[in-house]
């Protein structure tokens, strides 16, 4: 939506054009010029045609209040609905308990929907959002969203479509929720999930990737009772979508069903939109709704739609204004006569005009401390938990009950908190590329399926976007979801999931929805030269970039067990998006300094032991050098000890766990006093967790500083796997370097 700043004329031209549709409206119904166009025939009552109508005018008289409060510096978002008022009929089509997920242009829908839930009071809701004002009641003032908690919309900032996969999720959810009826469950058993889009968003990869995962997963029979809804205005800003391509690219989805109605005839819209509802809710199999619409007034305020297209083309769209066919279509029917019709536009004008006044007066954030308020999800109150039951757990365990006591690797401790876990939530899904049957690539959910079943161990597509859209969906309707991403680089298709969807809902709806999942993904590098940066990828910026995300990692298989039990009760009890990274090089690690010495496996800790957010993990209390690390540096401080203290070093290791947020607290008390500090980051050198380290130890400590981390390139395969990692010789020599430095 971010577009350059346009000057003062690029903008009085586009009001023009605004102005130039709201005069042609009052002169023509005052003169009955109305557009030609079929009759009104369909199963719309009057009672629904004229509200609809209202809503359309409400949105219509919104679009240009929204263009003057902005001319006025009293207003910051002027894209507007003006042309796609039909998906005023799609609201009335459907529940008010149906989950929409709303294209940016639909204000239609939503003042429609207002209109079926009492108490709502849309045109202001709106107009606090032109204006941000702090009263807004969904974003509260920090984004103008579409959005409402009474009317199920939940709000989305995409203008690319990636709120698609998470549509796909939610509708998923509702099967399987019937079925384990999580504690917070939102969506009724019966019901249907909407999600709209433009036209331009169909050529985006998310948007492909959640129309092949709805068609795959109906082609399966899998229930998903969603309604796309592309609203086809035929133009992306500037840039044209070919004539035909959308039913072309639509009309054929396997497992879809494809309907189509003309956006300018409510009466159409209703009866096709109600089939196509129809269709979804008592099928449970997902429909296309594509929904011929005219944009008006270009893009945006600052958008001059002259500049790049034909006079006589945006003429010809405005006399086609599709308010003017309503009017003469309610004429027609008998539901409302013309004269009344531009009675009632004409009223929503003073209306809307005598909020605004009252709105633009209204408070607006001013401090950080306000904007960053809902960064953080507010807590749920949940169902306290005894822990697995003893039985329940002899039986899900079954030849592995024994192993419990024994010493195990990563990989199997893993295994044995999750198999706990879904044992006591019932709520928790987990969701990835083979993942069940497999078991996943190093067997870490091995078993999981046999022991759960396949609407808690679900093995997805190849397509890391569905994966995350899934989880994020799910999370909307009482689960808590644990995705799995199979390997850190594989992050990178979908990080937009995380960054875009997942982390800005609370933040975007004040904290009113949210998205709380424990992402698993295997990550970090020293796999002996096994699979080169596809499979060893040591880049974590992106995910210690977004506000509001929790990152940990564990270097342990006790850890490992006492972390996950923390990040699923942030993520169910505090409602958290945490990213869990397993390093892959440590999932069989055995031994620490000999063959067979079994130094690195450890026990399985009793199913109520956990280890806080911000925790840091000291082991030894030496007093010359403090060795700060996470993940394979970690094991690897611990494989340099002996060369260390064989140099007069006497160290203590500090296990970070957490990256992010930097546990600052109970780091510095675990270094306090100690002169020297060694960082030692398997991460890159630069954006790797050492920048924030050093700054922060630089900052609040008087110690001696260096780092011991990754070069600045990707991990290589064969020999060279480690040549551009941290290692127990450089771990040395830089600790040497710093507690002894040359004279």
């Amino acid at each position: 939506m971010g577009k350059p700043a346009a000057t003062t004329g690029d903008r009085a031209r586009a009001m023009d054009r605004a102005d130039i549709v709201h005069q042609n409206f009052l002169r023509r119904v005052a003169a009955r010029d109305l557009p030609p166009g079929a009759a009104p025939d369909g199963p719309l009552s009057a009672d629904e045609a004229r509200s609809i109508y209202r809503a359309a005018c409400l949105t219509r008289v919104l679009d240009l209040q929204s263009r003057k409060m902005q001319k006025a510096g009293q207003g910051f978002y002027t894209i507007g609905s003006s042309g796609h008022e039909a998906m005023a009929a799609v609201a009335t089509a459907l529940r008010p308990t149906d989950m929409a997920f709303l294209h940016y242009r639909d204000a239609a829908f939503q003042v429609a929907r207002a209109a079926q839930v009492p108490g709502q009071t849309p045109a202001r809701d709106l107009l606090l959002s032109f204006a941000c004002s702090a009263e807004d009641p969904i974003s509260g003032g920090r984004h103008k969203v579409l959005g409402s908690r009474a009317l199920n919309i939940p709000p989305q900032t995409s203008t690319i479509a990636s709120h698609l996969p998470k549509a796909v999720g939610a509708a998923y959810s509702i099967a399987p929720a019937a079925r384990h009826k999580p504690e917070h469950r939102v969506l009724d058993p019966d019901g249907i999930v909407c999600c709209s889009f433009g036209d331009a968003s169909v050529n985006h990869s998310t948007a492909q990737g959640a129309f092949n995962t709805a068609s795959c997963t109906a082609y399966r029979n899998i229930p998903l009772p969603l309604l796309f809804v592309c609203e086809d205005n035929g133009i992306g800003i500037s840039t044209k979508t070919p004539p035909g391509w959308i039913s072309a690219s639509l009309g054929a989805r396997p497992g879809i069903t494809y309907f189509h109605a003309d956006g300018r005839d409510i009466y159409e819209t209703f009866r096709v939109a109600r089939e196509a509802a129809h269709h979804v809710r008592n099928k449970r199999r997902p429909a296309i709704l594509h929904l011929e619409t005219i944009r008006l007034y270009g893009h945006a305020g600052a958008d001059v739609p002259t500049s790049y297209l034909p006079r006589a083309e945006v003429e010809a769209a405005e006399a086609d204004d599709p308010l003017l066919h309503m009017v003469r279509m309610l004429d027609a029917a008998g539901v409302l006569p013309s004269a009344d019709a531009l009675t009632l536009y004409t009223d929503c004008h003073g209306e809307v005009a005598d909020l605004a006044r009252d709105v633009v007066k209204r408070p607006r954030l001013r401090t950080a401390a306000e904007v960053m308020h809902s960064l953080i999800p507010p807590k749920r109150p949940c169902r306290t938990g005894n822990g697995p039951a003893p039985d329940a757990r002899a039986a899900a365990f079954g030849a592995d009950f024994d192993s419990l006591d024994a010493p195990q690797p990563l990989s199997k401790i893993l295994n044995f908190t999750l198999t706990d876990l879904m044992l006591e939530h019932g709520e928790i899904v987990l969701m990835g590329e083979d993942i069940g049957r497999k078991g996943g690539v190093y067997g870490v959910t091995q078993k999981l399926a046999q022991r759960f079943g396949r609407d808690r161990v679900i093995d997805t597509l190849l397509d890391e976007q569905s994966i995350l859209g899934l989880a994020i969906g799910m999370a909307q309707n009482g689960f808590v979801p644990m995705p799995e991403i199979q390997f850190l680089a594989y992050l990178h298709n979908a990080e937009d999931q995380l960054r875009g969807e997942a982390a800005t809902l609370p933040f975007f709806s004040n904290g009113q929805y949210t998205n709380p999942m424990v992402l698993r993904i295997a990550g970090l590098g020293y796999q002996k030269g096994f699979g080169g940066h596809f499979h060893n990828d040591n880049a974590l910026a992106v995910l210690r970039d977004i506000p509001g995300v929790i990152l940990a990692c564990p270097s342990t298989g006790a850890d490992a067990a006492r972390m996950l039990r923390e990040c699923v009760r942030l993520a169910r009890e505090e409602q958290r998006v945490v990213v869990f990274l397993e390093p892959i090089a440590l999932y069989p690690m055995r031994d620490l300094q000999g063959d067979k010495d079994g130094g690195w496996m450890t026990r399985y800790p009793p199913p109520g032991e956990r280890i806080d957010l911000g925790q840091v993990g000291q082991h030894g209390t030496g007093t010359d050098l403090a060795l700060v690390s996470f993940g394979n540096g970690h094991y690897l401080c611990h494989k340099a000890l002996p060369q260390l203290r064989a140099a007069g070093i006497d160290p203590r290791i500090i296990d970070l766990r957490w990256l992010s947020p930097l546990p600052e607290r109970s780091l510095l008390e675990a270094i306090d006093g100690i002169p020297n500090i060694l960082i030692v980051d398997e991460t890159r050198h630069s954006g790797g967790v050492a920048e924030g380290l050093m700054a922060l130890l630089s900052e609040r400590t008087n110690a001696r500083l260096a780092r011991d981390t990754a070069a600045d390139s990707f991990i290589a395969t064969g020999p060279a796997y480690a040549a551009t990692l941290p290692s127990v010789d450089s771990i040395t020599t830089a600790a040497r370097t710093l507690v002894f430095p040359p004279v």
